[in-house]
């Protein structure tokens, strides 16, 4: 499907930001409904470790912060949405650009909400693989992303 207006200003306005595109990666898709992102990550001068493969911290830097803000965006402002923690299995060198597609459906959507309505919060596991084009797995990431509403502060008009 191809990107709305919107989230083809969304995907430029992620890619000048200084802390993504330090990376060396660059979001080449958004869904227009911020369900589905693909990430390219090419092996470049900046992506280089000193055995001329994709430094590892590249790896997961081009997908750290991907699944939080599916999730900020899908959820909308009364969630409080934190990556929790995360787990990078190196399987093969990068030695061409890798690919990640991330991807989250209304039913995963449909669930933290519901899961919310009996708990404080959840934390949810996320995997994604950073692929050649081959379709080759070069890394397999786990993360896991920490979810619950928003709480009105006590006297205050707002949320917390």
């Amino acid at each position: 499907m191809p990107e709305s207006i919107t989230s083809k200003f969304l995907r430029w306005g992620f890619n000048l930001f200084p802390a993504y595109c330090s990376t060396g990666a660059r979001i080449t898709y958004i869904s227009h409904d911020f369900r589905e992102v693909v990430v390219r990550l090419p092996l470049s001068w900046q992506t280089r470790n000193v055995v001329g493969t994709i430094f590892g911290g590249s790896m997961y830097a081009a997908v750290d912060p991907v699944y939080m803000l599916m999730l900020i965006k899908n959820l909308g402002p009364d969630y409080v949405v934190w990556d929790r923690s995360a787990c990078i299995d190196f399987k093969k060198p990068g030695r061409t650009a890798l690919f990640a597609r991330f991807r989250i459906d209304g039913a995963e959507l449909d669930t933290i909400r519901r899961e919310l309505e009996h708990t404080r919060h959840v934390d949810r596991v996320y995997h994604v693989d950073l692929v050649d084009e081959q379709g080759t797995v070069h890394a397999s990431v786990e993360k896991v992303v920490y979810v619950r509403k928003k709480v009105p502060a006590h006297g205050k008009k707002g949320n917390a």
